[in-house]
């Protein structure tokens, strides 16, 4: 069994401040860095908050110049990070709510959220989804929320070889237990290590429920946040096995 870390950021938005939240990410990314985790997870729309009212002033192409900062420093941290944002395919097309892979190779990847909650077609378009991505001998298939509550999504990223499902989202109280339910089950059923990355507090005028989590391929849990704010679950895999960390990410 090869080794890999990987981690949830359970980070705290800033409604609309990207350069803040890029500053913000790039301190998570630093303590990945620290921890040796090669891939970090950010929760949905994690760059500008889940502000649907300010996402078609805020979308962006995802090669944007201003994310270049945030992809030279995950090249030079040597941490992938998916990060959420909201964006357009072209000057034209709809907004949609995109998760981006910086590598920590200076590539570049692009998820987008293929199923919306109620209420979010006000302000997004359904996306298309995107590749999976491969880290080493392992293959990670990603969720932004809603697209976790249809089945099919991780059944078919689990017949896509995915051994990692890795959700970024936005969970309330109301939603946590029913929602965590899907994913504990979906890494029973599928024997996939699944990952929920949560907002550390509120945003978009949600509560967030923070309590970001990790389960390991037969539905056990490697590690969960206590609550909310600014938190990091760890899990690492070596020939033992999967064992979990939770870290407090102070303010730079």
């Amino acid at each position: 069994m090869t080794t890999l870390t990987f981690a949830a950021a359970q980070s705290i938005s800033i409604a609309g401040d990207l350069a803040g939240n890029i500053a913000r990410h790039q301190h998570f990314m630093q303590v990945a860095a620290e921890q040796g985790v090669q891939l970090l997870v950010f929760p949905e729309l994690s760059l500008t908050g889940y502000e649907r009212g300010l996402a078609a002033q805020l979308a962006i192409a995802p090669d944007a110049a201003v994310l270049q900062p945030l992809r030279d420093f995950a090249r030079e941290v040597g941490v992938t990070a998916v990060v959420g944002m909201p964006i357009r395919l072209s000057d034209t097309s709809p907004v949609l709510i995109g998760a981006l892979t910086l590598g920590a190779d200076g590539s570049l990847g692009v998820y987008s959220k293929q199923h919306l909650h109620p209420g979010e077609e006000v302000a997004f378009a359904p996306g298309s989804g995107g590749a999976p991505l491969i880290i080493g001998a392992d293959t990670i298939a990603l969720a932004v929320c809603a697209d976790f509550t249809h089945a099919d999504h991780a059944a078919m990223a689990a017949q896509s070889g995915a051994g990692i499902y890795a959700a970024g989202v936005l969970i309330t109280a109301k939603g946590y237990d029913p929602d965590t339910a899907l994913l504990q089950g979906y890494a029973d059923a599928h024997s996939m290590v699944v990952l929920m990355a949560n907002h550390g507090g509120a945003t978009g005028g949600w509560e967030s429920a923070g309590r970001s989590a990790v389960w390991a391929s037969d539905g056990s849990l490697i590690a969960a946040a206590a609550g909310t704010g600014n938190q990091m679950v760890v899990a690492r895999r070596n020939p033992a096995g999967w064992t979990g960390e939770v870290l407090v990410v102070e303010p730079a």
